[in-house]
């Protein structure tokens, strides 16, 4: 064998060495370094979800007191059973602000369902009321507006909400009798007869959805809890200042 076939014979060893060598060590290598890549992108996928999902619940968790707030106003401006009581101390409370007499409240026999076309509210149940006050004439108009904010809108759309959700339908004044009222002298007291509207949210709609009885109106709640009606038909009135 000559010294050129050696170095043949040697440089084909080498290359059968290599690719042993790459066979066996580097090609697994290399397949092993790509599959764990691959984990890689996916475990880096699953984090930036896990750290956007971790973002999202930390800002509700900001939210959360705001919203509360909000739905435990939303929840008195229209709550879920009549409420007669807690809607007469709202409306007397208001009354002692403005300086005037809260004399009577009586719950109309005539609510509207749920469904009716003349509810202002869809989905709201209607309950109505027949409210007389008496006072001075300006001490009624600024009593007026002030139920009529209960429950208003910000110019930049908040709800603000003070008391029950009221529409007045009517106001009728007349002039007053009896003795002055808190300062007023009899010539100048008003009787103002305001005819309004409270509204219910039905029970599957409520903070618990949990199914009642549909709301048939605000005579029963009303004669209920509050006072024993002449007749079975009549509605229910309470008189608040004897």
């Amino acid at each position: 064998m000559t010294g050129r076939d050696r170095m043949v014979l040697i440089g084909v060893i080498v290359v059968v060495i290599l690719a042993a060598a790459w066979m066996m060590v580097v090609s697994p290598e290399r397949q092993q370094a790509s599959k764990l890549s691959a984990e890689v992108a996916a475990a880096q996928a699953t984090l930036s979800a896990a750290q956007g999902t971790l973002t999202s619940a930390r800002a509700a968790q900001s939210q959360y007191a705001s919203a509360y707030a909000a739905l435990v106003s939303l929840g008195k401006a229209v709550p879920p059973k009549a409420e007669v009581p807690a809607l007469i101390d709202q409306l007397a409370q208001a009354s002692n602000e403005k300086s005037v007499d809260f004399s009577s409240i009586t719950a109309s026999s005539s609510a509207a369902p749920a469904s009716s076309a003349s509810s202002a509210t869809a989905g709201l149940s209607e309950e109505p009321f027949t409210l007389v006050f008496e006072g001075s004439f300006f001490d009624l108009e600024h009593l007026l507006q002030r139920l009529t904010d209960f429950a208003t809108l910000t110019p930049a759309g908040n709800l603000q909400v003070s008391g029950r959700l009221l529409t007045i339908q009517s106001v009728k004044l007349s002039p007053g009798d009896g003795p002055s009222v808190q300062g007023t002298s009899a010539a100048s007291k008003v009787t103002g007869t305001i005819t309004a509207t409270a509204y219910v949210l039905p029970a599957a709609q409520g903070l618990t959805a949990t199914p009642t009885a549909p709301a048939t109106g605000a005579a029963t709640p009303a004669s209920s809890t509050t006072a024993t009606p002449s007749s079975p038909t009549s509605p229910a009135v309470v008189k608040v200042n004897p």
